[in-house]
Formats: C-alpha cells, structure tokens, sequence
C-alpha cells in the first residue's frame, strides 16, 4: 500500500550512505548491499481470504511464510503471498495462537495462548498437513506468551510469573517435547509484572545461547536477558512506559548479542505512548530512550537485513522506519499490523487484523 510519506521515501532511506551492514568490495557494491537496493517502497497486501487476526508471523523467505492467529488460523504461502494455504490445524478454532516459529516451509511450531489449558504448543512436519499436540499447560496458574528458537533443535517459550517468577519451557528436539525450567536463575517479578502475547516478539534469541524476554504491567517495564538458553536471567529497567497493565516492553529486535531495540507503550487506542522505543548496546544491560520514538505504540519491530542501523516497527496505526540504530523513527506506512519479520534473503512480512498480511515490494 502507498506510504504517507511519498513513494520514495523507504527506498531512499534503504540506499542512504550509513544505512547498510555488508561493506563494498573494491569500490564495488557488495551483493547483499546490492540486493537492499532493489528494494521499492511499502507494503503489498495479499489476499489470504480469511478476517483471523495474525499476531504470530514466521518469515522464512521472500516467498515462503506463516501467519498464526485467532480462531486457530494458520496460514501458508509458498510463492511469496500470491496465494495461501489454510493449514490450520483440525479441531483447534477454540485456540488463540499468537507465535509461531519456522524452521522451512515444512517444519513449524505454533504456540496457543491463555489459562491453563488454553497455553499449548502444536508442531507439524509436513507443512501443515498434520498436527502434533507437543505441550499442554495443565497449571491453572500459568499464561504462556512467546516463543523462540536458538536452532532447529534448541527452543523456549515463556509464561507469566508463577510462584513470583516467569515461567519458561524449553525443547532440545525441535518442539517435540518440553520441560519446565528451573527458576532459581530467574530474578523475581515486580508486583503486577507480566508479558504480552501482543506479536509473538516478547521472547526473541540470538545466536546459539543468548534470549530476551520483556515485560509490562508493573512500575517498571523491563527486559530479562539470559546468555545461557534460560537458566539464568538478568533484569533491566527499560524507558518505556509503564505503571499500569497496559504499558510495558511489547517487543525487542536483536541484530547480535549488543545492538537491540525494544518498543511498546500503552496498547489502548484512547491513550498516548510517548517514549514507545528504546536501543540498547550493551545487551540489554541499559536502555537509552529514542530521542524521535514512534508516534504510538507499537507492538513488532525488525532489523532489515544487512543493515546496521534500519529497522521497521509496527502497530495498530502504522510503520515506523529508523535509519540510526532506533534513535529516531518516522512513520512510513499507516496501515495496522501487530508484528513483522524479515529474512536473509530480503524477505519482509508483516501481519495484523483482519487477515492483513503483507510482503515489502520488491
């Protein structure tokens, strides 16, 4: 769809000296640096043929991708959103899956949120064509959120607190099976502390040990950071807002082990989210404030591929891009979606209400 700034606005911004990670070679414009610059401006809409809500989205490539959603949705594509494929799995329209991670157009796990029973992760081998029930919470006490993965085999997926810390599972078999962490490494939760299944973003890793988890509802909004695959965390307190059960943490992006950007706010459309994005350089250690954030909440957030400093962030009321690491944002696009993601190939999704979901233009 056009963007509210012009045609040439993201273009231009995803040539602009600065804005790219892969470096020239003798004079000559890396391939990948290359490939960013073929980039068009905005986001195509494609027709899914369905008013779910997606709010878990797993971009393998430019052309292949999964949305999860309410109603148990899941959805497929395999030539780059020109068509998708319901495979949904059977008996699940009672489910609200809000995350769902892909390891190829095959293989994915999807997670369903809420009370008790209501938290469960599935899995399928055949691209959506069967279901495997892998994990079903059978404590009333629990609420899982997100998940992530370090690798194929190697995953989490974590819950609001119980007993005064945050839940979290782990799988060493691809989601075949899970168990339940230990929480002696975990700090305890902040009275009224909790997560967001707002974009399947509030648990995210990157490389083989290092994971986030962000918080809300409490004083403080914070980011746990674990270096050990969720043994032990450290917490922070992020800038953004907080003090009440709809402000916190909503998502965090990490490019490496340092450079991370998390974004938020107040997800109610009547209330204002200054200060709705912070980055950090540290690993999450301390949070800077963006100097310009986004001009309402936003609950996704991505880097671009090979780039240092350009990221997208995304919510209800639009798209935000940033050009410097996350210190200042300008909104892009004003179309609503809950989460986004890209790949190393150049593939960016977003999805959203309504059964948006979209690729940038190519």
């Amino acid at each position: 769809m056009a963007l509210v700034t012009g045609g040439a606005a993201l273009a231009a911004a995803l040539v602009a000296p600065g804005a790219h990670a892969a470096p020239s070679t003798e004079g000559k414009a890396a391939p990948q640096e290359a490939a960013v610059r073929g980039l068009l401006p905005g986001w195509k809409l494609t027709d899914t043929g369905t008013d779910a809500r997606f709010r878990g989205l797993a971009a393998v490539s430019r052309t292949t991708a999964w949305a999860a959603g309410s109603k148990g949705t899941v959805l497929r594509t395999s030539d780059g959103g020109r068509t998708w494929r319901d495979v949904s799995p059977q008996g699940a329209a009672e489910l609200e899956l809000r995350d769902i991670e892909a390891f190829d157009g095959r293989r994915a796990v999807a997670l369903a949120i809420g009370e008790g029973e209501a938290s469960r992760v599935l899995r399928t081998e055949d691209g959506g064509a069967t279901w495997t029930e892998s994990f079903r919470n059978t404590d009333p006490r629990a609420f899982f959120n997100c998940l992530t993965f370090f690798d194929s085999r190697h995953g989490l997926a974590a819950g609001d607190p119980v007993d005064g810390k945050f839940r979290v599972l782990s799988t060493a078999d691809g989601g075949r099976s899970w168990r339940v962490l230990p929480d002696a490494g975990m700090p305890a939760a902040l009275p009224g502390e909790a997560g967001f299944a707002a974009s399947g973003q509030c648990l995210v890793s990157s490389g083989a040990k290092d994971v986030w988890l962000t918080t809300g509802g409490a004083e403080t909004a914070r980011v746990l950071h674990s270096r050990d695959r969720g043994l032990t965390w450290t917490a922070s307190a992020s800038t953004l807002p907080a003090g009440d059960p709809a402000r916190g943490v909503f998502a965090v992006a990490f490019r490496d082990r340092a450079h991370g950007i998390a974004v938020g706010g107040d997800y109610r459309p009547d209330q204002a989210s200054p200060k709705a994005a912070a980055v950090t350089g540290d690993g999450g250690r301390s949070w800077r404030a963006s100097a310009t954030p986004p001009p309402a909440y936003r609950s996704g957030v991505t880097w671009l591929p090979y780039s240092r400093n350009a990221a997208l962030a995304v919510g209800p009321t639009g798209t935000d891009l940033t050009l410097d690491g996350g210190r200042t944002w300008r909104t892009v696009d004003t179309g609503s979606y809950d989460t986004v993601d890209c790949t190393p190939d150049l593939g960016c999704w977003a999805a959203g209400e309504k059964g948006r979901v979209a690729r940038l233009g190519f």
